[in-house]
């Protein structure tokens, strides 16, 4: 199932295990990618906080925890080539996380898309 927050990440999960990445607005919105910090392997994640940022050629974003969980595993991939997640954001994950519950406040696509009308 997939699922979205307010932040512009999507949620991708298969029991306790999760994969975040970006939206496409959120990759839209940000522009060229030019560096991530992501955290490390068995770092906790805790709703609303952060773990890690993003650099574009326009700014520097937070990257905000949709989860409670502990980090898994990180896309290598994405360390020494950060622009590689503008290609196909829908796809490619930032994180993944085991997490033993979701919290209310993750949205369906339908709601995510009515929350991206109103920005």
């Amino acid at each position: 199932m997939t699922y979205y927050s307010k932040n512009h990440l999507w949620i991708k999960t298969e029991g306790e295990n999760a994969e975040i990445g970006l939206t496409d607005y959120a990759i839209e919105k940000l522009g060229s990618i030019v560096f991530l910090n992501l955290p490390d392997v068995g770092d906790s994640l805790s709703v609303g906080e952060r773990f890690g940022d993003i650099e574009s050629i326009k700014t520097v974003s937070d990257l905000i925890s949709p989860v409670d969980g502990e980090v898994s595993e990180i896309n290598e991939m994405l360390l020494d080539e950060p622009e590689k997640v503008s290609e196909k954001p829908s796809e490619i994950w930032l994180i993944k996380a085991c997490c033993a519950c979701l919290p209310d406040s993750l949205m369906s696509a339908q709601e995510y898309d009515s929350l991206k009308e109103k920005l």
